[in-house]
């Protein structure tokens, strides 16, 4: 099999896996935040304005659709759906990966798709940071110029890389490579992880470097490496036991998305996109009041996604009505105030942020 099929077929693998098995491990934290009641909220909750600016731009709420799919020719539907409701909501949406396409230009469609469907969504293009080293900055103008992005995430998955078969081993030259493109390009640059969490040792190395946004992309939510084990066990190729058992042995390894957001936003160097777990309007209220700009879904969207537009409407209308209620318990009439709203911090989240 060539690269180029590899890669493609590698995309629907996770595709059919994240459908059809148990692939979330660990938790959050978010449980452990608490918005504090307001009992005379003094606002109209039919009222309350869920618009938020990110980079320069106006959304209609804090939702991000985060990045899920594109890259094989089967998944240009689910990015037309989700795409159909950034267009619709106002939302901002990110796609997958982009390496596929970049190797295999024809496969363009599955990733194009967004922007014809959602002409004035804000759309973030995808490219792994090993494959920006690569390719260098000429690859992620290529990038966004095949969906006309208004900014790229350079996604950072090293631990995805360690345990998968294809994996690439070396990250030497990404934060490099990451600050070049910063220097070189006029779209905004964000790096985002893919459940394992950015420190806040790690962020002020991303914005040393110039990135306009970060994304937690914090554990919680799903697995990489549970998902690459379910490969492995699928393949059963020489070698495929022992990446497997290193996928368990790294089930629980990284940063909780609550902590996460907590470190970044500590930073105060500029917008966090909280990702990770986030399951409910009221994770985006919690991230929200913890320091986040926007909090980013992407498997409870792509569960939508699978059964069509009426499913993925009514999922993200459930959403911002949670928000909108949390917002109106807190007595915030729009995310500014939410913002600014008291939080109660218990349990391992409050040991954890106080060391």
């Amino acid at each position: 099999m060539t690269k180029e099929r590899l890669t493609s077929s590698r995309k629907m693998d996770h595709l059919r896996i994240c459908s059809q098995a148990d692939i979330e491990t660990g938790t959050t934290l978010f449980d452990d935040v608490h918005l504090v009641h307001c009992a005379l909220p003094e606002c109209d909750m039919d009222k309350i304005n869920l618009s938020v600016e990110f980079l320069g731009k106006r959304l209609g709420s804090p939702l991000f659709i985060a990045a899920m799919t594109g890259g094989h020719s089967g998944t240009a539907e689910i990015n037309r759906i989700l795409a159909a409701a950034a267009e619709k909501y106002g939302l901002g949406i990110g796609v997958g990966s982009q390496r596929a396409a970049l190797e295999k230009p024809k496969l363009a469609d599955s990733f194009s798709i967004v922007r014809e469907t959602a002409p004035h969504a804000f759309v973030c293009g995808n490219l792994g940071a090993v494959q920006l080293a690569e390719y260098g900055t000429h690859g992620a103008e290529r990038a966004v110029e095949m969906i006309d992005a208004d900014a790229i995430c350079i996604h950072l998955n090293f631990l995805q890389e360690a345990v998968q078969p294809e994996g690439d081993h070396s990250a030497v030259g990404c934060l490099a490579a990451i600050r070049q493109l910063c220097q070189e390009v006029k779209f905004p640059v964000i790096v985002k992880e893919t459940g394992n969490g950015i420190s806040r040792e790690v962020a002020s190395r991303l914005w040393d470097a110039g990135v306009a946004a970060i994304d937690t992309g914090g554990v919680g939510g799903t697995s990489w490496a549970k998902i690459e084990g379910i490969r492995c066990l699928e393949r059963g190729a020489p070698g495929d036991k022992a990446l497997r058992n290193l996928g368990k042995s790294l089930l629980t390894w990284g940063i909780p998305t609550a902590v996460s957001v907590s470190e970044v936003a500590g930073t105060g160097k500029g917008p966090v996109i909280a990702s990770g777990g986030l399951r409910s309007g009221l994770d985006i209220a919690k991230a929200i009041a913890f320091g986040a700009t926007l909090g980013g879904m992407a498997l409870p969207l792509l569960s939508s996604a699978l059964c069509g537009e009426e499913e993925t409407d009514k999922t993200i209308e459930s959403i911002h009505h949670q928000l909108r209620a949390a917002m109106f318990l807190t007595g915030s009439a729009d995310i500014s105030s939410l913002r600014t709203t008291r939080t109660y911090i218990t349990g391992t989240l409050r040991e954890i942020i106080r060391t």
